[in-house]
């Protein structure tokens, strides 16, 4: 379709350029009546109209009324382009034999004029009728010469140079004819290359709106040419920018970057920060600058990565493995694993068990446990696949659950405090949002100093439609180092644990269309949980 579009295209110009010389050449036509009328006034002893002065001037006077005409049917188009061109070529036969005839004849030179005329005719043609135009100015010529003769047969007989005129005017025809064909044969070149570029720039256009990197091209002044919608929301999401926009103006964080590669031609080392729009997190973007046309300063191409992309495909893999891996290990360690943690009650009921056995026994029942938690954990990655969503009121629902996790784990009420704006409703899993809030709350308590309030929820609403709960410890914090690692399956910083609440945390939450980060930051320590929210009416 885009193809089909610009050869129309390409055909309206080629008929506009038809229109274009045709009115130009008129110029000319104007122009000829013009000089010759000036020149006759200024000096009457001239060639021109010395035979027949009122003829001449006559001649001459039509020939400028008719030309200044002609332009009215130019801007118009009214009539067809072919019918002007052939009523113009027409007339300038009849006014220049007019004048020649007025001037002496053939002696007067004014037959040369004819040329020009059938010339410029040819080539607005493209070579079209000039053998027509060529025989009109050969009849006019030979018409005069013999109404010349027959009106004053004492007169000298010019037919020879009659005739050697007549061959000039077709010679010019055919030379006309061969420019005009290379002149359509460059026109179909041109207009197919057009076709051909406006087909790629098409395509490059879809091939760049459709890539999953950004893509920013920007001049030597760091104004915007072009940018895709993934470009659009690495930055920030804000709208397309306008007409002329800088990228210092759109994207600051960009821009400093893009001029210290410019200055340095260092590729970025670390990657940028930058806002998502409706989260609190920072996006992690990775950008690569490639200058356009060689080395110099000048058009530059900005490709932008998003890293948490990656960084989840790596994780969707990790996940795929762990998948496959889980599937057999489970299985086959619960049962051996359950034989030895009943072994080892039953040897800690003996009676003959000293202190030093006592110990052992319950060392191995400790790990026991423990792996037993782990395998528990690691099953529980399966759960993501079985998503039932349902409206859940939090103020009740956290209530009620900072009952249960201070009971369940044995410490004091005050431990633990919700503050929630209004009575906000989300749609999450109840079983999936109650190990959530259980992870970030248990990896909350083991790094708190267990004060009263040392554990706070905070539930906020955005102004997207969406609600953030926050879950805030005032422990030593999370050093950078760390930071980078909490969300990796495995990996823990506490000799008891398995390494996967907070890697399946998040996963829950993206099961139920919401995300988990970590809020970098000054303490106190905070994790923020970002649900889809619901119309207080609909709550549950």
């Amino acid at each position: 379709m885009a193809g089909t579009g610009v050869v129309a295209t390409a055909g309206q110009a080629s008929r506009d350029d038809f229109w274009r010389s045709l009115l130009y050449f008129n110029v000319y036509r104007c122009l000829v009546p013009v000089v010759m009328l000036a020149v006759w006034l200024l000096d009457q002893q001239l060639l021109f109209g010395q035979s027949q002065p009122q003829l001449f001037l006559w001649a001459m006077g039509l020939y400028a009324v008719f030309s200044a005409c002609a332009f009215l049917g130019i801007l118009s188009r009214k009539p067809d382009f072919e019918t002007q061109l052939t009523t113009h070529a027409l007339a300038d036969a009849l006014f220049v034999v007019l004048a020649m005839h007025a001037s002496g004849g053939l002696s007067s030179g004014l037959g040369l004029l004819l040329l020009a005329s059938q010339a410029g005719a040819a080539l607005i043609s493209r070579g079209r009728m000039m053998l027509f135009y060529a025989a009109v100015g050969s009849l006019a010529v030979l018409g005069e010469q013999a109404w010349s003769v027959l009106s004053d047969p004492d007169g000298p007989a010019q037919f020879v140079q009659a005739g050697l005129l007549s061959i000039c005017y077709f010679a010019t025809a055919f030379l006309a004819r061969s420019l005009a064909g290379y002149a359509v044969a460059s026109e179909r070149l041109a207009t197919q290359r057009g076709v051909d570029l406006a087909n790629l720039a098409e395509v490059n256009k879809l091939i760049i709106q459709d890539m999953q990197d950004g893509v920013v091209v920007v001049d030597e002044r760091g104004v915007i040419r072009q940018i895709n919608s993934r470009a659009v929301e690495l930055l920030g999401g804000r709208g397309l920018p306008g007409r002329n926009a800088t990228l210092s103006e759109y994207s600051p964080p960009v821009a400093e970057a893009h001029a210290r590669w410019q200055r340095d031609r260092v590729p970025l080392a670390k990657p940028l920060r930058l806002p998502q729009p409706g989260k609190p997190a920072l996006r992690e973007v990775g950008l690569r600058t490639v200058p356009v046309g060689g080395g110099a300063v000048g058009r530059s191409v900005l490709f932008l990565e998003d890293l948490s992309r990656i960084q989840a495909e790596a994780q969707q893999l990790k996940l795929a493995a762990l998948g496959r891996l889980t599937a057999n290990i489970a299985h086959e360690i619960r049962n051996p694993l359950s034989a030895i943690n009943h072994a080892t009650e039953l040897l800690q009921e003996t009676e003959s068990a000293n202190a030093t056995d006592a110990r052992l026994l319950q060392i191995i029942h400790d790990n026991t446990h423990r792996i037993d938690g782990m395998v528990q954990e690691v099953l529980k990655l399966n759960r993501r696949d079985r998503v039932h969503r349902e409206s859940v009121e939090l103020s009740s629902y956290l209530a009620t659950f900072a009952i249960e996790f201070c009971d369940n784990e044995r410490i004091d009420r005050s431990l633990l405090v919700v503050e929630a704006e209004g009575s906000p409703g989300v749609q999450f899993d109840r079983s999936h949002l109650n190990q959530v809030m259980w992870n970030l709350c248990r990896n909350a308590l083991r790094h708190g100093s267990r004060s009263a309030g040392s554990i706070r929820i905070v539930v906020r609403r955005t102004e997207a439609a969406s609600v953030l709960v926050d879950v805030l410890d005032d422990g030593p914090g999370i050093v950078p180092a760390v930071q980078a690692h909490l969300f990796e399956p495995f990996f823990t910083t506490a000799s008891s644990g398995t390494g996967l609440g907070l890697y399946l945390a998040r996963e829950l939450a993206d099961a139920n269309g919401g995300t988990l980060e970590f809020a970098a930051g000054p303490l106190p320590t905070r994790f923020t949980l970002q649900c889809q929210a619901v119309a207080e009416t609909n709550h549950a």
